[in-house]
């Protein structure tokens, strides 16, 4: 069941649309306010966020360029706006596509189903590369270089968390929640300990990274080296 982020900040369309994509197989959740919405698709990850561009705290396209910036989860983004400049400048601005208002919940379901086929392409064998990294969630096992990788099943799982957002700032809440399925807090340390342990037999220290990047005060970024 994929999981849709919903931010619109009319109460009507937000229900309506809410009921409609639930209907239709979607779990969702939603916001009324831009930095709800940034505070949800990074705590929960959804599989997908719908944006109304008319928010009231922050434009929609500069919520867009932040999501982008923490995040590459698909994009879709409704406005009333239908100049083909402004088209073009949300998806230069990292939409993945777009619907414009007046629309049905069939024509967006329509969207939804499309993007998350494009983002799921090339991803059926189960194997992630990022640079000379390769991680395969079927066999679990991980190469660098071609050299297999000795990792713990902990340390497999974190690498192919990790791995499968690059690029991405994960946050230790979300590495807690999904890696270890435990509520943030006091074990926080562990994702520390696993982190080193992980740069150890990747080559490599926080002090000088390749792959595993430290975000000061929000958390970890996987990416290949420049």
């Amino acid at each position: 069941m994929p999981n849709v982020l919903l931010i619109e900040d009319d109460a009507v369309i937000r229900a309506s649309l809410t009921r409609a994509l639930r209907d239709r197989g979607h779990a969702v959740a939603s916001a009324a306010a831009a930095l709800d919405g940034l505070r949800l698709a990074v705590e929960e990850r959804p599989d997908l966020v719908v944006l109304d561009l008319g928010l009231p705290d922050l434009d929609g396209l500069d919520l867009l360029r932040m999501l982008r910036a923490v995040s590459r989860i698909p994009v879709i983004v409704a406005t009333a706006r239908d100049g083909e400049a402004e088209m073009v400048r949300l998806l230069d601005a990292g939409a993945d596509d777009y619907v414009v208002k007046p629309f049905t919940a069939a024509q967006l379901d329509a969207r939804i189903r499309a993007v998350l086929r494009r983002a799921g392409a090339g991803r059926a064998d189960g194997a992630v590369t990022v640079g000379a990294l390769r991680v395969d969630a079927r066999t679990r096992e991980a190469s660098l270089d071609g050299a297999p990788l000795d990792l713990s099943p902990k340390e497999f799982d974190l690498l192919h968390y990790l791995a499968s957002r690059p690029g991405e700032v994960v946050t230790k809440r979300e590495l807690l929640t999904h890696v270890w399925q435990i509520p943030y807090g006091g074990a926080d340390k562990t994702v520390d300990v696993h982190l080193s342990w992980l740069r150890r037999k990747l080559g490599e220290t926080s002090a000088a990274p390749r792959y595993l990047h430290t975000v000061r005060g929000v958390g970890v970024r996987l990416a290949a080296p420049a």
